[in-house]
């Protein structure tokens, strides 16, 4: 491929990713049976929210520019989202760039400005060296810079961010753990922690929802791109929370600092007083189960770690954190939150969906619908928290169910069951039964105590023959 057709080709891909982080913004305010009045508050609660930008990077989208971006969606569709191509004619010759790139692959470790000398000698005149350079990142083929220089950060006040990451822990009861955890960024206090066997959205979503709880609802939340972060559950809780949510670049862990620097004091404070393979060694404690080691870090967190100064701010986390006033939610507000949702057809002749293996009745008005229904991940049966039905944004009830397979989401991962406790000792052996009843025939004709006969039989030899030899 030429330089010129992978110059088009990464314009391409560019173009799809800027339409695809449109369509994402603008799909709640599209969608068919909205009031203009109900469009109008989506439309400015979008503008208002912080969102990734298809770089990875927080942006913030202005009113006009999704307004502008329906009008184009509804008269061409995803292809009108694409931004429209520069045309832009190139100062410098394809071949010439196409020349500096192979001399740079041939050799690493050329500058821009050793290809340039190297260029202006064989041809007699050279791109500049900030021409080159560009060139080169656009192939992704320039030389690394050194390190970069980061800032120290610190958010001015308590809630105002908070970071989240995960930590790989020690087996226990012959399981790997995980630790989910958050960290305010002012004040270093540990908003809420889950240790779970699973690196999945379900403990990231514990965690986060007892962090809540106890200490409100942060206004930022900055995570990495791991698998359970960038799953397509947490961007909804906040959402519904109100929470902006951020993600790192990818590869990129410096803005992480904080939470990663107290996962070094997990490791040196509480872990090493635990057993790494769940064996006993001295000096190391064995954990009998999950809810032990919740408990014990739970004591080390607020009893040891939230007491004592920290090294940088010279306060204690819950000193530090004490001024905040949070915005709390809880109850069913922060239920509703926390459930999931998910988009099904009713089938036209019966009302009914499937869904994971399950058969729902729902209103015979909806048949032939697209309905979206919003449920707990652990009681797909709908026994304690219903199935609520909706469909363009208008409630219809809840699933009824019909034909439950499943009682839980595939991604709910069924603990094994706990062994049973040994039974109460009745003091009764059926060998010793038998030994008793034989005892007390003994004198009877038909006792017969092969033992005793062998032992006869043994002895009658030494008798017979006089002197045993």
């Amino acid at each position: 491929m030429s330089f010129a057709e992978d110059q088009e080709a990464a314009a391409r891909a560019r173009a799809q990713d800027v339409a695809l982080f449109r369509y994402r913004l603008i799909a709640p305010a599209i969608e068919p049976g909205l009031t203009g009045r109900q469009r109008g508050a989506l439309v400015r609660q979008i503008a208002v929210t912080v969102h990734a930008g298809p770089a990875g990077r927080p942006v913030q989208v202005s009113r006009k520019s999704l307004d502008r971006w329906i009008r184009a969606y509804r008269a061409g569709g995803f292809e009108a989202l694409c931004p429209s191509p520069r045309h832009v004619t190139p100062r410098t010759e394809a071949a010439v760039l196409e020349l500096a790139a192979a001399l740079k692959k041939e050799n690493p470790a050329r500058t821009a400005a050793q290809v340039a000398r190297i260029i202006a000698a064989h041809g007699g005149w050279s791109p500049s060296e900030r021409t080159l350079q560009r060139h080169f990142a656009r192939q992704e083929i320039a030389t690394p810079a050194g390190g970069v220089v980061h800032g120290r950060f610190e958010a001015e006040a308590p809630n105002l961010l908070w970071t989240g990451d995960v930590l790989h822990g020690p087996p226990v009861a012959g399981q790997k753990t995980y630790l989910f955890a958050f960290i305010d960024d002012h004040s270093r206090l540990v908003t809420g922690f889950r240790w779970g066997f699973s690196e999945d959205s379900l403990h990231l979503a514990e965690a986060l929802k007892r962090a809540i709880a106890i200490r409100g609802v942060p206004a930022r939340l900055y995570v990495d791109n791991g698998a359970c972060f960038s799953d397509e559950a947490l961007p909804r809780y906040c959402a519904k929370l109100g929470i902006a949510l951020v993600h790192s670049p990818p590869y990129r862990p410096q803005g992480r600092g904080k939470i990663e620097r107290w996962f070094e004091t997990v490791r040196a404070q509480f872990l090493v007083e635990i057993s790494p393979d769940g064996q006993p060694a001295p000096g190391r404690l064995v954990l009998a189960g999950l809810d032990e080691l919740n408990g014990r870090f739970h004591t080390w967190t607020e009893q040891e770690y939230h007491q004592r100064a920290h090294s940088e701010t010279g306060m204690t986390p819950l000193a530090r954190w004490a001024p905040c006033q949070p915005r709390r939610c809880g109850g069913e507000e922060l239920d509703a939150a926390f459930l999931w949702e998910a988009t099904r057809s009713v089938h036209a002749a019966t009302a009914t969906i499937r869904f994971h293996g399950n058969v729902y009745e729902v209103d015979a008005q909806l048949a032939g619908q697209t309905v979206t229904l919003t449920y707990s991940p652990f009681d797909l049966a709908g026994a304690k928290v219903p199935i609520q039905v909706s469909h363009r944004g208008a409630g219809y009830g809840t699933a009824r169910p019909h034909v439950i397979r499943r009682h839980a989401h595939p991604k709910v991962k069924t603990p094994p069951r706990p062994g049973q406790p040994p039974a109460e000792a009745t003091g009764i052996s059926y060998l010793d039964l038998l030994e008793q009843q034989r005892t007390a025939a003994d004198g009877t004709a038909y006792s017969i105590r092969y033992h005793d006969l062998a032992g006869a039989s043994a002895a009658t030899p030494a008798t017979t023959e006089g002197q045993p030899s």
